[in-house]
């Protein structure tokens, strides 16, 4: 599920879940674990995380979100699936080295506050990036009204969370999103190239601008609290079921005759 390169100074860590690295307890564990395996690696300066799927991580896997729906403490078990996205994000977020997400297709939901707990975001300029919860009845409650607002300000997040607007990877950039956007061809190759223009750099002083950086843009914890409770009381209402079972309908309805 992931391939793990130790490339000196920069760990390479590339998502394989196919079709579309969809977020599951199960990825979420095994992400965990590749973490785990670099905790004495001292030397590390750069984690770099991308996919070599068609998507980087198109979010919640849905089909555990539609057994949620029909558990009987679903809502329950909901925010504790939840809470281990959290989990994961905060981690990435506080990893004490410089982390980047190599963004090459759809970051949606789930998957692109994955990329939002990273330092640094790059994406192909033909990406699709966005927090569409509201299409489905639900909320971007791994983190993303909170770090999107931190990043972009409450303007361009009412914009991506409140219209459910998908956009390209150069919008995203001109938007603030992500902080580099460029052609899809040139994508791995600039990627790999920052990653090892910043392991170049003295890595104490990452490290201590990165902690300087972070103190100048604390998110209070009751704002994610506030997402948890907010996805609790959605589960609870027919218009997430409906949506929800809409959205399988339309999945598993045949292609229309040509």
């Amino acid at each position: 599920m992931f391939k793990v390169e130790d490339l000196g100074r920069i760990v390479r860590i590339t998502m394989q879940r196919a079709p579309v690295n969809a977020i599951n307890n199960e990825f979420i564990d095994e992400f965990e674990r590749a973490l785990d395996g670099l905790a004495g690696k001292t030397e590390m300066t750069v984690l770099h995380i991308r996919s070599d799927q068609k998507a980087f991580c198109a979010g919640a896997d849905l089909a555990q979100v539609q057994t949620r729906f029909t558990m009987e403490n679903g809502a329950d078990q909901m925010v504790q699936d939840i809470r281990g996205f959290h989990r994961l994000f905060d981690r990435i977020e506080t990893m004490p080295c410089v982390t980047l997400a190599e963004i090459g297709g759809t970051a949606l939901g789930g998957g692109f506050e994955l990329a939002l707990s990273c330092d640094l975001r790059m994406a192909s300029s033909s990406a699709k990036l966005g927090l569409p919860e509201a299409k489905l009845g639900l909320i971007p409650g791994a983190g993303g009204t909170q770090r999107l607002t931190r990043l972009c300000g409450p303007g361009i997040a009412a914009r991506i969370i409140l219209a459910a607007e998908v956009v390209d990877g150069a919008t995203a950039c001109q938007l603030g999103m992500v902080q580099w956007a460029v052609a899809p061809v040139e994508l791995a190759a600039q990627a790999a190239a920052l990653a090892q223009r910043i392991a170049d750099l003295s890595a104490p002083a990452l490290l201590v601008s990165k902690r300087c950086i972070a103190k100048a843009a604390i998110l209070p914890r009751e704002g994610f609290e506030t997402e948890l409770q907010g996805t609790h009381g959605l589960m609870a209402t027919t218009e997430a079921r409906t949506r929800i079972k809409d959205f399988f309908d339309q999945r598993s309805a045949p292609a229309p005759a040509r």
